[in-house]
């Protein structure tokens, strides 16, 4: 099982930015997907998650700017993310669960102010 993710880059305070990631694979039955980012010096923190077709859950800082989303036929999930700020500047990693847990490369999300 392999996930692949794409769409961070640099973006102004203010601007959006669209993740993907895609995972393939022999990858069975998936039980959630989510969205961690890790800034230089600090530790790896859930962003967010979605169960199934239930709603997306989010830590406190993105409420209201991020919003994830999944398309279960391709085994993709999706971070909008609006309304960017400086302190969102990240390395952003997908994650997947099924009955074991798989971690994609990360990709660079920097905010400019």
């Amino acid at each position: 099982v392999q996930l692949q993710a794409s769409g961070g880059g640099l973006v102004q305070a203010g601007g959006s930015l669209r993740l993907s990631c895609t995972a393939s694979g022999s990858i069975g039955r998936v039980n959630r997907m989510a969205w961690y980012r890790q800034a230089p010096g600090k530790q790896r923190e859930w962003v967010a998650y979605i169960d199934g077709d239930a709603s997306g859950k989010y830590v406190d800082s993105v409420k209201g700017r991020f919003t994830i989303s999944r398309d279960e036929g391709k085994n993709t999930v999706n971070l909008q993310m609006n309304s960017l700020r400086p302190e969102d500047t990240a390395v952003y990693y997908c994650n997947m669960i099924t009955t074991r847990n798989y971690w994609g490369p990360g990709t660079q999300v920097t905010v400019s102010s």
